[in-house]
């Protein structure tokens, strides 16, 4: 199995997860061409897409999925909450599926294990994949960590977690007070010490890959996350990968068994 992001951001997300001869898209938040051009830059054709998995219905996750499922053919993956707040942004896509966020379903070679977040959006979920030998789990736009949260994250091999800003610097930065709440709040996004917390509440002795997901460009830095992130792994920063807004994050592969 492997995975990489095409861009991670309040401009965009799409991360892309492989096994054996299945390929999802999570997310597209980006146009068509753009997409198109990121896919290519990870050796990657549209129609090498078997289907979009979608997280939630805010525009920078879904703003280029229902083009990028019309001009190829790709069936579409959503709750029933986020296809019905959505469905006027993705418009006719060639097929439509429902996932419940609380059973796994499979598509292709990857079993898809939904996980049911607090954020502010109509059901939206976050996931791990299996191809049956590892796990690799996608964590971001969300307000708080639960129980339920911590106990799917455990014992993965691979894990995308957002780091989407520094509690301090969302404080004095320059947003205006109600979207610093919003982002702040239980159903906002995670700060880099949530997600620092997080790492230390959950088993990551089979961990292969960290890769910090969904920076502020404003509120966040790359430095800081680095660190927040080693400390709470007891692990060099360098070890840690942050996919940035313009290039993503590039292939990271997953050895099996471990």
């Amino acid at each position: 199995m492997r995975f990489a992001s095409l861009g991670s951001g309040s401009r965009g997300n799409a991360t892309i997860v492989t096994a054996g001869s299945t390929t999802i898209l999570v997310d597209c938040g980006f146009s068509v061409r753009e997409t198109a051009a990121r896919l290519a830059r990870a050796g990657l054709d549209p129609n090498d897409i078997d289907a979009i998995l979608v997280t939630h219905e805010h525009d920078d996750h879904i703003g280029g999925v229902g083009a990028l499922a019309r001009r190829h053919g790709v069936e579409v993956w959503s709750t029933a909450g986020t296809r019905r707040v959505a469905a006027g942004a993705l418009g006719e896509v060639p097929r439509m599926c429902v996932f419940s966020s609380h059973e796994s379903f499979a598509i292709g070679d990857l079993l898809i294990e939904p996980i049911s977040v607090p954020h502010d959006a109509s059901e939206p979920s976050q996931f791990v994949f299996s191809d049956g030998q590892s796990r690799v789990g996608l964590l971001t736009d969300v307000g708080r960590i639960t129980p339920h949260i911590c106990r799917m994250l455990s014992g993965l091999s691979a894990l995308l977690l957002e780091f989407n800003h520094d509690e301090e610097m969302l404080r004095h930065g320059p947003y205006h007070a109600s979207l610093k709440q919003r982002i702040g709040s239980d159903l906002g996004h995670l700060s880099n010490a949530q997600s620092a917390a997080l790492l230390r509440e959950i088993d990551t002795r089979r961990l292969q890959h960290l890769v910090a997901l969904h920076l502020s460009r404003q509120n966040n830095d790359a430095g800081l996350v680095r660190a927040a992130a080693a400390a709470a792994l007891n692990c060099g920063a360098d070890w840690i990968a942050v996919a940035d807004q313009d290039s993503g994050c590039p292939w990271r592969e997953v050895s099996p068994g471990r």
